[in-house]
């Protein structure tokens, strides 16, 4: 599979209108690659410490003694790991661009970034089955913590299936790690070898797209999911689903965001779909606006969420 651009891909920038410029019909949108928190470190790891239990406390009688307790805290690491790409570009195909070599460059710079936070995104959301060289995704650290905050759509269609993230954003829920102290780093394109297919080399301007990114969550209290939300009759997301994942939160523990999908969204926005009260709201239709929160909660669409899970 080619790695870089062709004399055919110039030929088609060099013919684009320089009005329109380029469209991405490859993008997608991640959003809470961006959304949610970061905090960058000095090294590529650190550890946090949880308490599971706190010291009991009771009433008692007078001149009654008091059993001695105390707090159970457990360690966690929390882990970066290596992002990286490499953009090569050849030399004379470069020049050869009618808006010269600095324009394609910034154009391979634009798409070499999408797709760093698309894989971030999906890491985000699916972890080791997405890339296991990579962090842990939101569907195993609900997993690993129990089924407490999980709930059931009761989707049966196979390859249908879609689930919506309850998260709490921050320090104490979920956030995003950078190691090294930075963030991503996109070097600026030099002038080096590039290799063919057959080992040959070709002078090329090349660029390295690297960072040490990881996704903290040590509160179990800071993820929920809505699970098995298929294309079945009645198995889609609703405020009502919605309602009981939250009631599952305890108190104090509110979510900050709803993930979910397009499909998900449409789904909800749907079913607050009321009967017309009028004639002409029969004629116009009352389906209402694309869904923004529910509950107080801010919704958030992503693409990094996919429609085909496997039901669980």
């Amino acid at each position: 599979m080619p790695t870089n651009l062709t004399l055919l891909d110039l030929a088609k920038l060099n013919g684009a209108d320089p009005i329109v410029g380029l469209i991405e019909e490859v993008a997608t949108s991640s959003p809470e690659v961006t959304l949610i928190p970061a905090r960058t470190i000095r090294g590529t790891s650190y550890k946090t410490v949880i308490r599971n239990s706190r010291p009991s406390v009771a009433f008692r009688a007078a001149n009654e003694g008091t059993d001695a307790s105390k707090s159970n805290f457990t360690e966690r690491l929390v882990e970066a790991f290596i992002l990286s790409a490499r953009v090569e570009v050849d030399k004379a195909v470069a020049r050869g661009y009618e808006d010269g070599p600095e324009a394609i460059q910034a154009i391979e710079a634009a798409g070499v970034m999408r797709a760093a936070l698309s894989t971030v995104g999906t890491q985000t959301i699916y972890g080791d089955a997405a890339g296991s060289k990579g962090f842990t995704g939101l569907q195993s650290m609900v997993d690993g913590f129990g089924s407490e905050l999980v709930v059931d759509a009761g989707g049966t269609s196979a390859g249908t299936g879609s689930s919506v993230y309850a998260i709490k954003a921050g320090n104490t829920g979920v956030q995003y790690v950078y190691g090294n102290g930075t963030t991503f780093d996109l070097s600026a394109f030099r002038e080096g070898d590039a290799v063919d297919a057959a080992g040959k080399r070709y002078a090329a301007f090349i660029a390295d797209l690297t960072a040490w990114i990881g996704f903290q969550c040590v509160n179990k209290y800071a993820v929920g999911r809505l699970k098995d939300a298929t294309a079945d009759a009645g198995k889609g997301v609703t405020d009502a689903k919605l309602a009981e994942l939250l009631s599952k939160f305890p108190v104090g523990e509110r979510p900050t965001h709803l993930l979910m999908s397009r499909r998900s969204a449409f789904q909800l926005q749907v079913s607050r779909t009321s009967a017309p009260n009028t004639k002409q709201e029969a004629f116009n239709g009352i389906l209402p606006g694309v869904p923004t929160e529910s509950f107080g909660i801010p919704i958030i669409i992503t693409d990094s969420i996919v429609d085909t899970e496997t039901l669980s």
